[in-house]
């Protein structure tokens, strides 16, 4: 699988709530990070924070543009759905970094909202 389907799949998994199945995307060593929280480190805590403390529920990504440069894919889309049980809509950019195996080992999400 290349970088731009493992990416375009992990969109499609998240939004099904299988996070068992997109775990296997990413690298151990995977850093997250989102602008104004700590950093996620690590495959343990990027797990941790899809089950029990993502704020986003329920919802869609429309992705709309996805630049490639290398190792690394970013991705501009809109999401719909649920923010702590409200109704949301927001734009989003995320850029993903893949390793030589093709695992993401580094993630960036900027959106609209900085509860994200």
């Amino acid at each position: 699988m290349s970088a731009v389907d493992a990416i375009h799949r992990y969109y499609e998994l998240v939004d099904d709530g299988a996070i068992d199945d997109l775990i296997p995307l990413f690298a151990d060593d995977i850093i997250y990070e989102r602008p104004g929280h700590p950093p996620i480190a690590g495959i343990d805590a990027f797990r941790t924070f899809y089950e029990e403390n993502r704020p986003i529920g329920e919802g869609h990504h429309t992705i709309e543009q996805t630049y490639v440069d290398g190792a690394t894919v970013i991705i501009r889309g809109r999401f719909e759905g649920t923010l702590a049980g409200d109704p949301v809509e927001f734009g989003f950019v995320d850029i993903h970094h893949c390793n030589a195996d093709g695992e993401i080992d580094h993630r960036w999400t900027y959106t609209d909202l900085a509860t994200v």
